[in-house]
């Protein structure tokens, strides 16, 4: 995968003081590797990022006030997808795995929409054509293929 859609990897969901730090929800282990994200039409550089309330505190060059941080609460910050780490052979990122067709054998039975980590491993919900949803455990039930995903028949419904 090498496309450049955007990956959100965080987002603003307050300020944080009043020298224009904000309060972010983080979708990624370690923000601080990211030292140039893009929310809302604008570049943000990340002078620093710290552990805080429901995820983590920054501070971003571009932020100088508590009024410019309030203004851009809900704003999404992305990188390009070609500025994410390689990965290992059997690794792979969420965000590559949604969208892609679900099948036992060569049947369709659906499309990934959701990956979810409830503590014990990434669980993958499916879609099936008629709107309905089920889970499937990916350590024990998922083949990952590069166009497809291989859905053990005994998991599902």
């Amino acid at each position: 995968m090498s496309s450049d859609k955007p990956i959100v990897l965080a987002a603003i969901i307050g300020a944080h003081g009043l020298q224009g730090e904000v309060r972010l929800k983080l979708f990624t282990e370690d923000l601080s590797v990211y030292k140039a994200l893009s929310g809302a039409g604008r570049s943000f550089t990340l002078k620093s990022i710290r552990p805080g309330p429901n995820g983590a505190v920054a501070r971003f060059a571009e932020i100088p006030d508590r009024n410019t941080a309030e203004a851009l609460r809900g704003t999404e910050l992305s990188i390009p997808r070609s500025e994410l780490p390689p990965l290992a052979d059997g690794e792979y990122y969420h965000i590559d795995l949604l969208g892609l067709p679900c099948m036992v054998g060569d049947a369709p039975i659906g499309v990934a929409v959701m990956i979810e980590d409830f503590g014990a491993g990434d669980v993958l919900e499916i879609e099936k054509p008629d709107g309905k949803r089920f889970m499937v455990p990916v350590a024990r039930a998922v083949t990952v293929e590069p166009e497809r995903l291989l859905i053990d028949p005994e998991f599902v419904e």
